[in-house]
């Protein structure tokens, strides 16, 4: 009897997947790699320990991580395939064993007036902080691609609801005295029509702070200075509009007006230029499909604009750039347009495998270009979105496993999230920091990679630095004060998690087939489809909130004995007419400066584009002679501007 159990054993085990039996077989192994009080992993080449447990007041012990108490092979093998450990196949817990030590995973959001005020609250929410987080809001005049100017349609917009950006200098001056290079400098930027053009505004200002550490550290000051005395001859020296703020050691000021290559050797400036080009941490968004699904700042042709995000990732794989993800691509502003949190998952994912599709289409290796790939999602209040990020890495690292063969960094899926803006309401707008804080506790429970928490007084101002502090607050409350936030896995285990898991799993493969039917994205685009669904979505959400079928505290119930009314504030947040006027005195001057060589440099862009070659190398040169304004409509000429399919 005994022999044909073992007989029997061994003819079921045969019959088990290889991947399977080597799941079980360290099964063991693995549970006692969690058992420890420190905890080793690699990541690229270096091995990392950390601790492993926290104790309470009260002297408790908490795991990071906690695995099932199963005893049954199927239950174990079950929850390896589909769950996982965080760091492990197929990620739905996390994409790394455990979260960086010494740096929250807090984004803040800032962008008003001219360079130097938002560089002053970029230096104002990070003093003090472990590790520099910088995410940018630009203005709608940047945004579009043009230039400050006394236009009518131009001239009130500039530095209003986002930051002015028209030069390299401007870049220059916007990240002054944050060390771009350094691992703990992350900068994040909300552009993407003329995404292209500001990403090469800010590998040059990169690239030029290498050059000026390398000048100091050489002592060559004095040589560089009168070099800089005879450019400076005959026109003025560009220069930081007013004191700096603290935190700011000036760091990237000292090459105004000039790029490192006036001022150093050419194999001097080369090598500064890789190191530079490797070491810069970031995003930028660049996600040209959702901007013609739901936010439309579109520029460019959509054929024009994928070819120039092509171009960029072409550029990061021969440049070596490795820890700047060369577009965000993003859902939150599909939410933002009325989405629910199922279809902002399935627009954003499909979008993303477009362009994984496209990458591959012109010959890119999917390990070279998806680990530069990112994520952006909207967390509101519904249920899905407490499982948008388990279900967003598992799709990703299964298609990429299976269909597109990439290696485990390619299946890594990292992404950033914001709390919903559309839930900031300017009724009881104190009410606000409630649901931003719920909803930041379903983004760090979910094992998000990177963090924005939005100010409650946005519903109705641009946020005062007061409000700003307080929404930074919710995050490091949250990380720092909350016990359970000290477990890295809290949503495992958990019955209504595993449910919406799977429901959202399926309802997002779903739409992935209503897609599919319609063409793929850029066929569904064409019918308009994803707009139309959006605004069906929105419609039932303001329908819903308007009857109150949906309560909203302090808005359509529990409302004050006043009435809860609209909140109007005593002072909106505005760029000056000075900052307004210094931005286009300050353009006008590096126009002046440039005059001799910007005409050549947009020529030689031009010809690079009809030539098909690739667009942003050719821009990180171009953007030392000429404006954002400029570019653009030297490449509106060559590539065609947006048209919306009707």
């Amino acid at each position: 009897m005994l022999t044909e159990l073992r007989q029997k054993y061994k003819e079921l085990e045969l019959r088990l997947h290889p991947d399977c039996k080597a799941l079980l077989d360290t099964w063991q192994t693995t549970k006692e790699k969690y058992s420890g009080e420190t905890f080793a992993f690699g990541v690229r080449d270096k091995t990392i320990q950390l601790p492993f447990t926290y104790k309470s007041l009260s002297g408790t012990s908490i795991r990071k991580v906690y695995l099932p108490k199963y005893h049954d092979w199927g239950d174990i093998l079950q929850w390896q395939l589909q769950e996982n450990v965080p760091g492990e196949f197929p990620y739905t817990a996390g994409v790394f064993p455990l979260k960086r030590e010494g740096e929250d995973p807090t984004r803040m959001f800032a962008g008003e007036g001219g360079p130097e005020r938002t560089n002053r609250r970029f230096h104002y929410v990070s003093l003090g902080q472990p590790a520099i987080r910088l995410s940018t809001a630009f203005d709608s005049v940047t945004l579009y691609g043009e230039d400050p100017a006394h236009r009518p349609d131009i001239y009130g917009k500039v530095g209003n609801s986002g930051v002015s950006i028209a030069t390299v200098d401007d870049a220059k001056k916007l990240y002054s005295g944050f060390d771009l290079c350094d691992p703990k400098t992350s900068v994040s930027m909300t552009i993407n029509g003329p995404a292209p053009m500001l990403l090469a505004f800010f590998m040059n200002a990169a690239i030029d702070q290498e050059c000026e550490k390398y000048i100091k550290e050489k002592g060559l000051e004095k040589e560089v200075a009168k070099k800089l005395d005879d450019i400076f001859k005959a026109t003025g020296r560009p220069a930081y509009n007013g004191a700096l703020p603290e935190g700011n050691n000036g760091l990237g000021l000292s090459l105004l007006g000039v790029s490192g290559d006036q001022v150093l050797p050419a194999d001097v400036y080369a090598q500064l230029k890789a190191k530079a080009l490797a070491a810069v941490r970031g995003t930028v968004q660049a996600d040209i499909l959702k901007e013609d699904q739901a936010q439309n700042t579109c520029i460019f042709s959509t054929e024009f604009a994928l070819k120039m995000m092509g171009d960029v990732q072409q550029y990061f794989i021969e440049q070596k750039v490795r820890n700047f993800y060369s577009v965000s691509i993003s859902g939150y502003h599909i939410a933002e347009a009325g989405a629910n949190p199922i279809s902002q998952l399935a627009f954003t994912l499909s979008n993303g495998f477009t362009y994984v599709e496209y990458y591959l289409s012109r010959g890119m290796h999917i390990d070279d270009f998806a680990p530069n790939l990112s994520f952006f999602f909207s967390n509101g209040m519904d249920p899905e979105y407490s499982v948008i990020g388990r279900v967003a890495r598992r799709i990703w690292a299964k298609a990429i496993k299976y269909k597109y063969k990439g290696n485990d960094r390619s299946q890594k899926l990292k992404y950033h999230i914001q709390t919903s803006g559309r839930s900031l309401h300017a009724q009881e707008i104190d009410f606000n920091d409630i649901r931003t804080t719920l909803q930041a506790l379903y983004a760090i429970y979910d094992n998000c990679n990177s963090l924005h928490t939005n100010a409650y007084d946005e519903a109705i101002t641009t946020p005062t630095e007061e409000s700003v502090r307080r929404a930074m607050a919710i995050q490091l409350i949250i990380n720092r004060e909350l016990g359970t936030a000290k477990n890295e896995n809290p949503n495992q285990g958990s019955f209504l998690i595993e449910e919406l898991t799977d429901l959202v799993e399926e309802a997002v493969l779903n739409e992935f087939k209503r897609i599919t039917d319609r063409g793929g994205v850029l066929g569904a685009m064409e019918r308009m489809y994803q707009r139309n669904k959006i605004q069906e979505e929105s419609m039932y959400y303001e329908h819903q909130k308007h009857t109150g079928e949906y309560p909203i505290v302090g808005v359509n119930t529990f409302l004050s004995k006043n009435g809860s009314p609209t909140i109007i504030p005593g002072e909106v947040i505005r760029s000056t007419t000075e900052e307004k006027e210094y931005q286009i005195e300050s353009l006008a001057a590096f126009k002046e400066r440039h005059k001799d060589t910007s005409v050549t440099a947009l020529r030689r862009l031009q010809q690079v584009a009809m030539d098909n070659g690739n667009i942003f190398a050719e821009l990180i040169e171009t953007v030392k002679h000429a404006s954002l304004g400029q570019i653009t409509h030297a490449l509106y000429e060559v590539g065609g501007q947006y048209r919306r399919s009707m």
